[in-house]
């Protein structure tokens, strides 16, 4: 029954970057078909062989399920809601303004029960809402990256957030073979309020001279357990997007933990942006993820 109702729907992924391509590979992968959406043209160009890559790596790491044919994917620089569509996720760069903007306009064009799935690192969803036509159908879904290969998604109940939007996300997120743990509305929520100042630590110590990058990593690998260490795990986030969350959490909770390291603005600035850029605090030569 529940994956009958979600038989030859489509998903709407707003975001042809890392995390929202990241996302589109994990929806077909499932196999339910993704439209992925973006104003900007050269990375709709990047976005299929992006999925397409990520795909064979997905299937290495046995994460496609057995069984199901891959869902289709769509490139797209609009989108138009039909009954085909079962929900949209806005994973778009972590900019208040730019996130309000697409909110309000997708949400307008939106028919009624259809959830606005939002996979902001940071910015609390009640606030998120308040940009919406119906607050009570926006929800939080914090994917971790890589999304094709984490089954753990942070689900996030806003005040505003309705209970049928929230069952009907779950009832989605089951469908996806993902296992949700649902958290209460806040700046961060769980884990980017863990993680990004943690990250920021990180790379103020390389700025300081204490350790390089790999210095740090392999002692929190080796003695911490974190499983890629912090500055792989920057860089494959994008140290833009850390950037600009971080700033987010800084503003809204006033920590200055959460305050963007001169590290991290300085590569910003440089286009040193991580696996994506092909240099970051490593250098990935030119293959950028």
């Amino acid at each position: 029954m529940l994956a009958a109702q979600f038989d030859n729907c489509r998903i709407a992924v707003f975001g042809a970057g890392v995390m929202g391509v990241d996302i589109a590979t994990m929806i077909v992968s499932q196999g339910i078909s993704v439209t992925v959406v973006d104003v900007n043209s050269a990375a709709l160009e990047r976005a299929r062989e992006g999925i397409a890559k990520r795909m064979r790596h997905a299937a290495l790491a046995g994460t496609v399920a057995e069984g199901v044919e891959p869902g289709n994917v769509t490139i797209a620089a609009s989108f138009s809601f039909d009954s085909e569509t079962a929900a949209v996720i806005e994973a778009i760069t972590e900019r208040a303004d730019l996130k309000a903007g697409l909110l309000a306009e997708v949400s307008a064009a939106l028919p009624a029960g259809i959830p606005v799935i939002t996979n902001t690192s940071g910015i609390p969803i009640e606030e998120m809402a308040g940009w919406a036509a119906r607050p009570a159908e926006v929800v939080g879904v914090h994917f971790m990256n890589p999304a094709y290969l984490i089954a753990t998604v942070e689900v996030v109940r806003g005040p505003s957030t309705g209970a049928a939007a929230l069952d009907r996300v779950l009832e989605l997120l089951a469908r996806l073979n993902r296992k949700p743990v649902v958290v209460r509305d806040s700046p961060g929520f769980v884990t980017s309020r863990l993680l990004h100042p943690m990250l920021n630590a990180a790379a103020r110590l390389v700025g300081a001279g204490t350790a390089t990058a790999q210095e740090v990593d392999a002692l929190m690998e080796g003695c911490l357990g974190h499983p890629v260490g912090p500055l792989r795990t920057a860089d494959l986030i994008g140290l833009d997007n850390l950037v600009d969350s971080l700033a987010a959490l800084h503003e809204r909770t006033g920590e200055e933990s959460c305050r963007p390291c001169g590290v991290l603005e300085e590569k910003v600035r440089n286009g040193h942006l991580g696996r994506k850029s092909g240099q970051g605090f490593y250098d990935y030569g030119k293959e950028p993820w």
